[in-house]
């Protein structure tokens, strides 16, 4: 069931990697590393969609969700790099309109690292398609925050998507996706768009989607468990299925109309959330990035500022993921101290910088190692496994590179 290349010294990722595919337990999906500017493995194999009556190929590319969100950040480093954006400036500075009911004071670090409290929509999605980007962008200027900017980390899992999409597109002028296509897709030859073409749309893979607006929170019944008898981290939990963050941040209903799989969504922009490629093109930019952010002799980045952009920003606990404590540089997930015998969280080692996906897709860059590495998949496990798989070739991958 697998196709591609590898080098020998990495047999045991083909092996984790075809397994995954033979036992089932993954749909399609694909692998690729680079290291030290080279690609070490390339590896596609089984389905675009469960009735299996088409193959993953070398050209299919598949929705890889809040993978989108590293993406997006990328071009955020780029700006900053051009003198075009300070993070530490307001953002009404470059977006007026953005300025009211409480956000006034919101800075362009707390839309980067999550902070600033506007993780939903107070009167739920507008009600229209996702082409419609004004209509999002004008309910995120005109509501409330949840919660004070800057006061708590608060995962906006979608609406990430229009807030630093719209700050972009201000200090541009171009859209998320034109800018990524022309930064870096067409200089560095990638196969990853934000916003579909059409003539692409015949290559994506059906992606499986489980809705989360629905999830009981594990341990629910802590919200009735005196705080007295509970430690801090479980008083931040208490507290974050009270709030019920997570619900208002996950709402999926919006998903009932358009779908993952619609013309709609594939066709839209949203910077947090839709963007489709390869295995191989993320691992390629993440790869470049990590290996002196140079390729022929241009120099895309400058290290010191990929540098301070990478490290850690903001450290929850996370209102929206339950009082977890995870890390944002900005845009990216950064170095995360989860257990690596955990699946429902990436593994981020020190110096690594990338995003993982809610269908289990995860892509980071690793600065110490000088690694490009993308796993993309096309069906959604369950929370606590949500990346079981990447997580497997993941420890795979740096056990055969000590």
């Amino acid at each position: 069931m697998v196709k591609g290349t590898y080098q020998p010294k990495f047999q045991k990722l083909y092996d984790i990697f075809s397994d995954s595919l033979e036992s089932n337990y993954e749909l399609g999906a694909g692998i690729s590393i680079e290291h030290n500017g080279k690609n070490i493995v390339n590896l596609w194999g089984g389905y675009t969609n469960e009735k299996k009556d088409q193959e993953w190929t070398e050209e299919t590319i598949v929705n890889v969700w809040s993978v989108t969100k590293a993406i997006t950040g990328i071009c955020i480093v780029k700006l900053i790099n051009d003198g075009k954006l300070d993070v530490n400036n307001l953002v009404t500075s470059y977006w007026p309109e953005y300025g009211n009911n409480g956000k006034e004071n919101t800075t362009v670090k707390d839309l980067l690292t999550h902070r600033a409290g506007m993780f939903g929509f107070q009167n739920d999605y507008p009600q229209t398609n996702w082409n419609d980007w004004h209509a999002y962008v004008k309910a995120l200027e005109e509501q409330k925050p949840f919660r004070p900017p800057g006061s708590s980390q608060g995962y906006h899992a979608v609406t990430f998507a229009w807030l630093v999409g719209e700050l972009i597109k201000k200090i541009d002028g171009r859209t998320v996706g034109e800018y990524f296509k022309e930064e870096f897709s067409k200089p560095l030859n990638l196969d990853f768009h934000i916003g579909l073409d059409k003539k692409d749309l015949h290559r994506c893979a059906e992606v499986s989607y489980k809705r989360l607006d629905n999830l009981k929170p594990p341990l629910d019944f802590i919200k009735y468990v005196p705080s007295f008898l509970l430690n801090k981290d479980l008083i931040n939990y208490k507290e974050t299925v009270i709030s019920k963050d997570f619900l208002k941040a996950f709402n999926s209903k919006h998903f009932d109309k358009n779908g993952p799989n619609s013309v709609d969504w594939r066709t839209a922009e949203v910077p947090s959330a839709n963007g489709h490629g390869t295995a191989y093109s993320l691992a390629k930019l993440f790869g470049i990035l990590s290996n002196g952010c140079e390729i022929n002799g241009n120099k895309l980045i400058d290290q010191k500022i990929l540098t301070e952009a990478t490290r850690i920003h903001s450290k929850g606990p996370d209102t929206v993921l339950f009082g977890s404590k995870l890390n944002f540089g900005y845009c990216f997930m950064v170095e995360q101290s989860f257990s690596d015998k955990l699946n429902f969280a990436p593994i981020f080692k020190t110096e690594t910088f990338g995003h993982a996906g809610i269908g289990g897709s995860v892509a980071f860059g690793d600065l110490k190692n000088k690694i490009g590495y993308s796993f993309v998949c096309n069906r959604q496990q369950k929370t606590s496994n949500l990346y079981k798989t990447s997580n497997l070739l993941t420890k795979a991958l740096y056990e055969l590179l000590d």
